[in-house]
């Protein structure tokens, strides 16, 4: 693992919650499956967008943005989502 460490993934794990939890007062949970969907390739779409960009010119605060809303959206989506239905 060289430089990271688990406290490295904790980080950005905690990174994604508080995200989660801004886009949450905003906008409330995820209403489907498609829904969720749409949204995560929302933000892929974005993210997609810098990464294509030459690597130098790469805004990496944004970068870092979009990273951050697809890992936030994703967690929503396996909570919301996938182990919400897991349970009916």
């Amino acid at each position: 693992m060289s430089r990271l460490t688990i406290l490295s993934y904790e980080n950005g794990a905690n990174t994604f919650v508080a995200e989660l939890e801004k886009a949450r007062a905003k906008f409330g949970p995820m209403a489907s499956a498609h829904e969720g969907y749409a949204v995560i390739m929302e933000e892929i779409d974005e993210l997609w967008a810098i990464v294509k960009q030459k690597q130098g010119e790469r805004d990496y605060a944004a970068l870092r943005k979009e990273t951050i809303q697809c890992g936030a959206m994703v967690l929503a989506f396996l909570v919301e989502i996938v182990e919400t239905e897991n349970r009916r």
